[in-house]
């Protein structure tokens, strides 16, 4: 492997799900996370354009507070959202380099390439951009994040072999789930000789509190090891992946992730043979592929709180148990000052925005018959 490659460790600090306290970003625990992240002997961050807040963030929790050659840091463009010119797509790094004082980005990604997005790249040429940021010693590293099919990312990497790397959503879970795809899309990655960079290994927290039935599979497997932690084991014991974004939300979870993650030398046989077991329980039960991403709610004109709502339903599919599901769309939604899914206009602008292709409209007209209506109740 390179050196650009060597000097990242198997675990990155994903800042889209950063801890919260009255309504905004928690700065305080947030610089704790950082310390603890470092002292551990990790070094790569990653942040994005359109993750509100969370390049500032950066800047006050990482980069005024350490020297800059002590963490690789990446951020990524979206100009597929609301980017009518390429000024206004370049603006967004202008941005993102002011936000968070940086200087430059070790890892600058092209975000979530795939249908109808590639296009605004294209239109722009922020391919050949990106390689003038280069070699103005603005962006050291180029890749792309992805979310669609392996026809369209061996497209995309036939277009452009310049591309230095590619981040794809890999868990166990989508492993070979018809509608992610995320081993083929590895395998695709793989033949092209791109290092992959691992996204939504805990499937936005779904696979951190799994049903009952994988979590058991776990526990017989190896007692004192988290869910969320063989989720990311599975992901970091790919050949050829660089590192594994963990989205942590609080202390706990940053604990619980080096823990697992700072001694890590690769997967047991038996251990594979547990997630084998938990991928099959999973397949069993038809849960929303949502990651809480929130792209849909960018362009929802009714702000719904499509991602709570969905979290609700899951936990209804998982656990049956619908007074359960109520308080957490209470808590997810409501509780986030979002409007319920009985708000939904059926416009469809979320689903051309969601790269998990979820069909977002069904789903919430279900989860108004489930959640909002009192036949069927199960406490």
């Amino acid at each position: 492997m390179e050196n650009w490659q060597d000097e990242i460790r198997k675990l990155g600090f994903g800042l889209m799900r950063l801890p919260q306290k009255d309504g905004a970003i928690d700065i305080e625990q947030t610089k704790t996370m950082v310390d603890l992240f470092l002292e551990a002997g990790f070094n790569y961050f990653d942040t994005a354009w359109i993750y509100a807040g969370s390049e500032d963030a950066t800047r006050q929790a990482l980069v005024e507070r350490y020297p800059r050659e002590r963490y690789r840091l990446a951020t990524k463009n979206a100009a597929w959202a609301d980017c009518k010119t390429r000024e206004d797509a370049v603006a967004q790094f202008e941005e993102s380099l002011r936000r968070t004082g940086a200087g430059y980005f070790d890892f600058y990604l092209l975000h979530n390439l795939g249908e109808g997005r590639t296009q605004f790249f294209d239109r722009f040429g922020l391919w050949d951009w990106a390689q003038e940021k280069k070699r103005e010693g603005l962006i050291r590293h180029i890749g792309f994040s992805f979310h669609s099919t392996p026809e369209d990312l061996e497209h995309i990497l036939n277009a452009h072999p310049e591309m230095e790397f590619v981040q794809l959503q890999i868990n166990y879970a989508d492993w070979e789930n018809p509608a992610v795809q995320s081993r083929a899309c590895y395998e695709v990655a793989r033949r092209h000789g791109k290092p992959v960079i691992v996204m939504e290994p805990v499937k936005g927290g779904i696979l951190a509190s799994p049903p009952a039935s994988v979590q058991e599979i776990f526990r017989r497997a190896e007692p004192g090891t988290s869910p969320a932690a063989w989720a990311i084991r599975f992901a970091a014991d790919l050949d050829g992946v660089m590192t594994v974004l963990s989205g942590m939300s609080n202390l706990e979870q940053m604990q619980d992730n080096l823990q697992c993650m700072q001694h890590f030398s690769g997967l047991t046989e038996k251990q594979r043979a547990a997630l084998d077991g938990a991928r099959q329980e999973f397949q069993k039960l038809p849960l929303i592929p949502c990651t809480s991403c929130n792209y849909c709610a960018k362009v929802c004109p009714k702000d719904i709180g499509i991602a709570g709502t969905f979290a609700a339903m899951n936990h209804w599919t998982a656990y049956q148990n619908k007074q359960s599901a109520k308080q957490q769309e209470e808590w997810a939604v409501k509780g986030r000052g979002k409007a319920p899914a009985t708000e939904c206009v059926q416009c469809g602008r979320c689903e051309q925005a969601c790269p998990q292709h979820i069909h977002i409209r069904d789903e919430l007209q279900k989860a108004v018959r489930v959640l909002y209506k009192e036949e069927g109740d199960n406490a």
